[in-house]
């Protein structure tokens, strides 16, 4: 009987010192910069920071502009906010995302000050980029800044790095009009 006491102690101080550990990185930023937001854009798995990643909702209702980009879809209401929804597999030149129950919007965070979102084919939760293998850099990074990260997971599936700070900058991505 106290044999099984003691393991339940031991398992509860290792239990907090986790917890201690864990509330101490997230204090510090390190676990935003380990922990990120997993999303299927089109057919490939991209990263997101959870500082830029906003809100994620259900895609309703989106109204297409006239005289834009075949990537702009148009603007959606997000809790009284109208936002662009921006198809990012498009913008890249592959085929469009297949809008079904699955597909979400993931909305920029308010600290980019950009109301737009990205069309997501799927959410795929967290990922822990320390345990993924970062790859050698083989992109342009003049070309494409924001997804210049590549990444291997366990499974041996690429995963790209999106930066929404930096494409929010990019001439390309603020130019919706045709």
């Amino acid at each position: 009987m106290t044999d099984a006491g003691g393991g339940r102690r031991t398992r509860l101080r290792e239990f907090q010192t986790k917890l201690v550990e864990r509330m101490q990185a997230a204090a510090s930023g390190v676990a935003s910069q380990s922990s990120q937001l997993g999303v299927m854009i089109g057919q490939t798995r991209w990263l997101l920071n959870l500082q830029e990643a906003g809100e994620i909702v259900s895609v309703g209702q989106v109204t297409e502009v006239p005289l834009t980009q075949e990537w702009f879809l148009g603007l959606t209401n997000i809790r009284g906010n109208l936002v662009s929804v921006i198809d990012l597999a498009r913008f890249c030149g592959m085929a469009p995302t297949t809008v079904d129950k699955e597909s979400r919007i993931v909305a920029f965070a308010p600290a980019l000050s950009f109301n737009s979102g990205l069309l997501v084919s799927r959410v795929m939760g967290l990922r822990n980029v320390a345990e993924m293998t970062l790859q050698a850099d083989e992109q342009d990074r003049e070309k494409t800044p924001w997804a210049a990260r590549q990444y291997i997971d366990r499974e041996s599936q690429v995963w790209t790095e999106l930066d929404l700070s930096l494409i929010v900058q990019d001439p390309q991505f603020l130019h919706v009009g045709i």
